[in-house]
């Protein structure tokens, strides 16, 4: 993932990362109204926060961005690598993306992660967007809660997970059987396609499951962020 320094907006987002000690940031920068609303105790952590008009934040974040009056120059997050997540020995799901391209989705299937307790989301170096601004807008702070692993190539992250005991679990419309009948645990390795194409064969192929989301024949198939909320949610309701 690039390490180039960019622009995070939006109060969840800016929020989480002012008070993600891992961050390295360079500014926030923040409205008079918006500081009012957020409240002065919410800067005292942050040394360098300069109060500016909107034009200042959308100078950089573009015209169309909501950004709530609030915004923070910052680098990317250092990332661990997924055998050095491995080696913690953490019991949780993960999830797998598939040449997801939509930073929105990546973002939104961060936030899911975080809301139903997954330990990693996982996407190829290539053919998947970086951190950014959007992405993390949409992950409404989970971007600093739940990691995002870059690996070189998907199929050798899944043998690694299989080697540490996971079961994978591909998500395809056309399988045989529900997420739920499948009875999978925290150890359970969960892999997205991309948007409009599902799954790659290759990919598919080295999965230990493919399973389905129950649904009505009214409607073919759900967005990947979607349908990942619902998948971790099936997941997630066994584990508690």
């Amino acid at each position: 993932m690039s390490r180039t320094p960019h622009v995070i907006f939006g109060r969840h987002a800016v929020l989480a990362v002012m008070a993600n000690s891992m961050r390295k940031t360079k500014r926030v920068m923040v409205t008079a109204p918006a500081r009012k609303e957020i409240g002065e105790s919410a800067f005292s952590v942050h040394k360098n926060v300069v109060v500016v008009d909107a034009g200042k934040i959308e100078a950089l974040t573009g015209r169309e961005a909501v950004h709530q009056g609030i915004a923070v120059e910052c680098e990317p997050l250092q990332q661990p690598s997924l055998q050095g997540w491995l080696s913690e020995g953490i019991r949780k799901p993960v999830l797998l993306l598939d040449q997801v391209s939509d930073p929105h989705n990546v973002g939104a299937i961060l936030r899911s992660a975080a809301a139903f307790d997954a330990g990693c989301v996982i996407a190829t170096d290539r053919n998947a967007p970086a951190e950014s601004g959007v992405m993390a807008k949409a992950a409404s702070g989970a971007l600093e809660i739940v990691p995002l692993i870059a690996v070189t190539n998907l199929v050798q992250a899944i043998e690694l997970l299989k080697k540490h005991e996971y079961w994978v679990a591909g998500l395809d419309g056309e399988a045989k059987q529900t997420i739920s009948e499948a009875k999978l645990d925290n150890k359970t390795a969960l892999v997205l396609g991309a948007e409009g194409r599902g799954l790659r064969r290759l990919t598919g192929e080295h999965c230990d499951y493919l399973v389905k989301l129950p649904m009505s024949e009214r409607m073919e198939s759900l967005n990947v962020s979607n349908a990942a909320a619902v998948a971790l949610y099936e997941l997630y309701r066994g584990r508690v």
